[in-house]
């Protein structure tokens, strides 16, 4: 069982799909491993270190491959030589990418997409999305007090008092729950909002207040999984006016809404950003995916009404060295899992091999492609 381990190509990516850690673990159960030389670069990991692991660092890693590993899913030059029939394990984008997830059934590859990971209890050390996205909550949170142009705690100084910045948070999944703790850290005072309504007592347990519609009753919004689905359209207007108040009383807001395989929501319009005060900023995590904040530009600072808006197209790539151990850890968590001692490799189950699976036997199968 060969495992190839391929440099990203993608503009902006700076994490790799293994490090030495994972690269051990995969040589322990009796795998050999290739890595494309200069892979690590960008993720502060040298060719030396992958080799010191056990690793075969060469320039054509997809070469005889049985797995090939990504970040984001490889273009077919990338995957040259690889073994018919092998397995590719990234985070594909299935949605975003389709015509390359035809590509992969074209060539007779097994594609595996780690985003469409089941959300449950034996998958968690699996789910890219989570670990992920905690990281990218914490950088929202990082990134906004960097451009917001006072402090974030309240401080009492001999000169007079500074007041804490007020924080809101509109998304409660993963990113969010890291971006109300982080601002909590930073000493700012926090609120939050989600569309569902199990995620009060979690805003509330971090410390922070949840600011919730209460007029519109049975409206849950929480679809399979626990991700959030679309707003219904009275809920939509109902949130849409106690936002409104709420927001322009804020310093600083981290939207976060992100529904797969859609357009993200917009949760702020150009006239909620009017009501805010000049100097105030939003990070928009979801700028990559359309935006939830009307006027957002991936990478680029845009200023509307005296307001600084900001999002990142890839915001764990801001954390290289972090968001690759994670996501290595997770690759090799699901990989590991299934690993199979008589046959020398994984051996999927129908849960989980059903659900990340798009292509097989040259062609696409996964139903959430085919509806």
């Amino acid at each position: 069982m060969r495992i190839a381990v391929l440099k990203e190509r993608a503009n902006g990516e700076t994490r790799v799909s293994a490090t030495p850690e994972t690269v051990k673990k995969f040589i322990a159960l009796g795998a050999t491993v290739a890595v494309e030389a200069g892979a690590g670069g960008t993720a502060s990991i040298a060719d030396a270190d992958y080799a010191a692991a056990g690793a075969e660092v060469v320039k054509d890693a997809a070469k005889g491959a049985d797995i090939v590993l990504g970040v984001q899913g490889p273009d077919s030059k990338a995957l040259k030589g690889a073994n018919a029939g092998a397995w590719i394990v990234a985070g594909l984008d299935p949605f975003g990418q389709r015509a390359r997830v035809d590509e992969y059934a074209k060539a007779g590859f097994e594609a595996l997409a780690m985003e469409f990971m089941p959300r449950i209890t034996r998958a968690q050390s699996m789910d890219i999305l989570s670990s992920q996205s905690n990281l990218a909550g914490y950088k929202a949170v990082i990134e906004a007090a960097n451009l917001y142009g006072r402090a974030f705690p309240m401080m009492m100084t001999a000169a007079g008092t500074v007041s804490a910045a007020k924080c809101f948070v509109m998304g409660v999944g993963v990113a969010g729950l890291q971006a109300i703790a982080t601002a909590r850290r930073l000493g700012a005072q926090v609120s939050a909002t989600d569309v569902r309504s199990a995620t009060k007592e979690q805003i509330q347990s971090l410390g922070a207040k949840p600011i919730f519609v209460e007029s519109v009753a049975g409206i849950e919004g929480e679809g399979a999984g626990g991700y959030a689905t679309e707003m219904s359209e009275e809920y939509q207007k109902a949130q849409a006016e106690l936002v409104s108040g709420h927001i322009a009383k804020q310093d600083i807001v981290i939207t976060t809404a992100l529904i797969p395989g859609r357009p993200a929501p917009r949760l702020i319009s150009d006239t909620q950003i009017a009501s805010m005060k000049p100097g105030s900023v939003i990070f928009d995590l979801a700028v990559a995916q359309g935006g939830n904040v009307e006027g957002s530009k991936a990478d680029e600072v845009v200023e509307r009404h005296g307001v600084k808006i900001f999002g990142y197209s890839n915001t764990p790539a801001k954390l290289p060295a972090d968001a690759s151990a994670l996501f290595a850890r997770n690759l090799y968590n699901f990989l590991s899992a299934f690993w199979d001692k008589e046959a020398g490799r994984p051996v999927l189950d129908e849960e989980i091999g059903n659900a990340v699976r798009l292509t097989q036997g040259g062609k696409v199968v996964n139903e959430r492609l085919l509806g």
